[in-house]
């Protein structure tokens, strides 16, 4: 009853002369009470004089039950004789209801009233600003009649009719563009039913919220969600950076693209940028449509960004730095695109608005990320420098952190190859060929290795090991223990005491480490012995994997060595095996990665290796590809060695022998004898030098060794001289003084021979020298 309209008439002493039915409601008083009567101290303490010279005004007025009411009054005066104011009437209002409609007037947000034929009956000023009419031209005209029809509108028309319809609030969010706008807003839309009495309806309120930059703020947000989970999946520039071009293509720009600075895809250190143009390497750019004069630049060339330039500005000043059409910097950035635009064709349209951002990853400037806007309606705003720049820190550390993985990689790749092998030397005794796969993941280089070694008699040692762990580390362990395991091998260790040895040493480091992991510990290793001579192979595993041997005419079998502890761990013995292997056997070494993998099982893995060997191919070098082919179809998750050799023999026609009787008159019948030999062999320019050889060392075996001494000669790539006796003591070179009658012979033997040594056997020792063939 509070919000109903009252009216009254007063004359020129203030008394009541009327009063209407609402004035009654409004306040409680009947007609009766109040006519005729002064209105101030009946209903209130006084009128103000102002509300009567100013005509508005509010006034506490009496309910006749006693409690206040707020009026917001209006006077209007009744003439009398001689223009003065006979009278007055007075209307009234309830404050809040007239408060209520100054809100609804001043409200930021767009507000509407509809009749129930979907018909303006009011509109606020915010509507009328989006609308770009005044009230006066919406007012009484349906809805319909308005607008355009796009899909949007005719969604709202039938919210409008559902709510008019059902009585029920409806709410929903929809884009839109208006005419006072230059692009599509995100409003968030609630109408409810206005009721004139309780179950009667009388129209629809709505209100609408422009949600636009909260919009666009999620949309950033949830761009930056993204990119955590997008972009440095992988440890590699070029792709990494392609990730961030698809995350800002095409929801943030038209166009985008990532220019790096060429250090950061080599090795080189960060240099200054110089003064002026920038010169900057494409390595990736996307466009939501063809003719972008962004993409002039083709992938992984190089372009110079003019120095006004948004790039250069942003790459100098460490900030996003934003342009627009037809500043000079656009401007220059456009006429250098258009110098690469193809057939000579300028590009007429650059975009409306970029943004240049640098991107800096601890401490140090990569490149920069240009984004274009050409059919975005919006221009780039300072809350996209604020997101940009937060977007561009994310991807510089993923770019920073694959050309630091790129730049280890590269240097362990580097140091490996300088601790392998660079070609395995060749050999008559075996034809070998092999292969080194570097792990595909992102663990890093592994120290896998592989060795073939020289010894003595023309045999040769064949090596596979594997150290645990990958990375730099791994790398310098796997050059330690390659040099071990040649230094051992220099002294014709048999495998298994030379793996004795070789855990020896790595005890030692463990023993007298000083709490930091030593990471030999757990290495494995395979060590075997290959003597064509007598065709046998003598091989010892410290934990490693079982070879694999291939008999002529036969399938291929893995030997049952037996595997031994890793290195360092100790506690079992390594055990040699030796095997006969006829002459064109094939013998093949690997490390675990070639059978392990984390998507098939070792005894299918090791079935595959085993069928691969035994295939038919030309050449060693055919056989290794097409066993990787068959046994490692992918990318390893490990690094994979392997060693393939094939056996040959020596021919009684390459080997001469002579038992010693320990009479010093055999030297010279032993002289003449392998002089004669020699000139069999053609070998006659190295008569002298052997014969010297024969007596000094068949001379030392009758005086200080011990029966049975056996003289033997071999022709292999150099001309073998070896005397083997009883004894196990192993003669020293010394210098021999002035006065000394002995003590020189051993010491031209090494002066004349190309390398000797002695080596000892399960008989005793052997005393060897060689010396090169007259045609090496």
């Amino acid at each position: 009853m509070e919000h109903v309209a009252a009216m009254a008439v007063m004359d020129a002493q203030g008394r009541v002369t009327g009063w209407s039915e609402g004035a009654r409601l409004l306040t409680g008083h009947p007609a009766g009470e109040v006519v005729g009567r002064p209105a101030a101290g009946l209903l209130a303490e006084e009128v103000p004089a102002d509300i009567l010279a100013a005509r508005t005004g509010t006034v506490a007025v009496r309910h006749h039950d006693g409690h206040r009411v707020d009026l917001s009054l209006t006077a209007c005066p009744v003439a009398g004789d001689g223009g003065r104011a006979a009278g007055f009437v007075v209307t009234a209002v309830p404050a809040d209801t007239l408060l209520a409609a100054r809100a609804f007037e001043q409200a930021s947000m767009s507000m509407s009233v509809f009749d129930l034929r979907q018909r303006y009956l009011l509109v606020n000023e915010a509507a009328c600003k989006v609308m770009g009419v005044d009230e006066a031209a919406l007012t009484g005209r349906f809805f319909s009649d308005t607008v355009p029809g796009t899909e949007s509108d005719q969604g709202f028309l039938r919210h409008l009719r559902e709510v008019s319809a059902t009585g029920r609030p409806v709410r929903y969010e929809n884009f839109a563009s208006a005419p006072a706008l230059n692009r599509e807003h995100l409003w968030s839309i609630e109408m409810w039913p206005l009721r004139a009495a309780p179950g009667r309806l009388a129209g629809v309120a709505i209100a609408a919220f422009d949600n636009t930059e909260q919009y666009w703020a999620r949309r950033r947000l949830s761009l930056l969600n993204e990119a955590a989970a997008g972009i440095g999946t992988t440890l590699d520039v070029v792709r990494t950076a392609e990730e961030l071009i698809q995350l800002l293509v095409p929801r943030y720009a038209d166009f985008a693209s990532v220019d790096l600075l060429d250090w950061v895809l080599g090795a080189d250190e960060p240099p200054m940028l110089p003064d002026g143009a920038v010169v900057l390497r494409r390595v990736a750019h996307g466009s939501s449509r063809p003719g972008n004069p962004g993409a002039a630049v083709r992938i992984n060339d190089t372009h110079s960004y003019p120095p006004l330039s948004p790039p250069v500005l942003a790459l100098r000043a460490g900030h996003a730095v934003l342009g627009r059409a037809g500043e000079p910097g656009v401007v220059q950035w456009l006429e250098e695109r258009n110098t690469r635009s193809p057939q000579g064709r300028p590009f007429r349209e650059g975009g409306h608005s970029m943004i240049a951002v640098p991107l800096r990853a601890r401490g140090t400037t990569l490149g920069v990320a240009v984004c274009v806007r050409s059919a975005h309606p919006d221009d780039y705003a300072p809350d996209d420098s604020v997101f940009a720049e937060e977007l561009a820190s994310r991807a510089a550390v993923c770019i920073d952190n694959a050309r630091r993985f790129a730049r280890e990689r590269s240097t362990a790749l580097a140091l490996q190859h300088s601790l392998l092998p660079s070609g395995l030397p060749g050999q008559v005794a075996v034809e070998v060929a092999h292969r080194y796969l570097p792990c595909g993941s992102l663990a890093g280089i592994g120290g896998d290795w592989i060795d073939v070694i020289p010894l003595s008699g023309g045999r040769v040692a064949l090596v596979v090991g594997d150290v645990v762990g990958h990375g730099i580390q791994s790398l310098a362990t796997m050059g330690r223990l390659r040099t071990a395991v040649r230094t051992l091998a220099d002294v014709d260790l048999p495998p298994d005491e030379l793996l004795t040895h070789l855990d020896d040493l790595v005890t030692h480091l463990v023993a007298g480490d000083s709490g930091d992991e030593v990471a030999e510990l757990g290495a494995t290793c395979l060590y075997a012995v290959y003597d064509p001579v007598s065709r046998r192979l003598s091989m010892a595993a410290a934990g490693h994997p079982a070879p694999a041997v291939v008999l002529p005419g036969a399938a291929a079998e893995f030997v049952p060595v037996a595997a031994g502890p890793p290195l360092g761990v100790g506690g079992l013995p390594f055990e040699a095996v030796d095997l006969e292997l006829p002459e064109g056997s094939l013998v093949a070494l690997y490390t675990d990665g070639l059978l392990e993998d984390r998507a098939r099982d070792r005894p299918g893995a090791a079935e595959e290796l085993r069928r691969a060997l035994g295939a038919p191919a030309d050449t060693l070098e055919t056989l290794s590809d097409s066993v990787l082919k068959a046994v490692m179809p992918g990318q390893p998750d490990d690094d994979v060695a392997l060693l393939l050799v094939r056996t040959r023999a020596l021919g009684a026609d390459r080997i001469a022998t002579w038992d010693v009787t320990p009479d010093p008159a055999q030297v010279a019948v032993l002289r003449q004898a392998a002089d004669e030999l020699l000139t069999a062999w053609g070998l006659e320019e190295t008569a002298f030098v052997t014969e010297l050889v024969v007596s000094e060392l068949v001379t030392n075996a009758i005086r200080y060794g011990a029966p049975p001494i056996q003289l033997r000669l071999i022709r292999d790539r150099a001309l073998i001289c070896e005397v083997s006796d009883g004894s196990s003591t192993s003669p020293h070179l010394r210098r021999a003084h002035a006065y000394d009658e002995g003590g020189r012979g051993l010491l031209l033997v090494a002066q004349l021979t190309q390398r000797w040594g002695s080596r000892q056997t399960g008989s005793g020792k052997t005393i060897w020298a060689e010396q090169p063939l007259p045609d090496t």
